[in-house]
């Protein structure tokens, strides 16, 4: 349960920092609500997380996840470009996240 509470709070969290380029500095007022309530709602459902996961380890996955995510949605969608050490360094990253939850013992959920 937990880690769906932490995958909830990744994905509101991803569609909030989204909408911040498309709310044209809160000029807008539908991305601007997404932003609002996406990172309301994403605080909120990581807070419920961090009471089964230690809370080093939750916010390593959020901002890693969270980082790869968008940086994948911005290739695509907005058609920013990532080059060759930008993708290394997502991969890195995505790496870790996979180490801490395969092989650490802190993890207890």
């Amino acid at each position: 349960m937990a880690y769906l509470l932490l995958v909830g709070a990744i994905l509101c969290e991803v569609a909030a920092t989204l909408s911040l380029r498309l709310c044209e500095g809160f000029t807008r007022l539908g991305p601007s609500l997404v932003v609002v309530a996406g990172y309301s709602l994403a605080f909120y459902l990581l807070s419920f997380a961090l009471k089964m996961i230690p809370v080093g380890i939750a916010y390593a996955i959020w901002s890693g996840i969270g980082m790869v995510v968008i940086a994948v949605f911005g290739w695509v969608v907005f058609k920013q470009i990532l080059d060759i050490p930008a993708i290394i360094g997502l991969a890195l990253i995505l790496a870790g996240v996979l180490v801490i939850n395969l092989f650490s013992k802190t993890i207890s959920t």
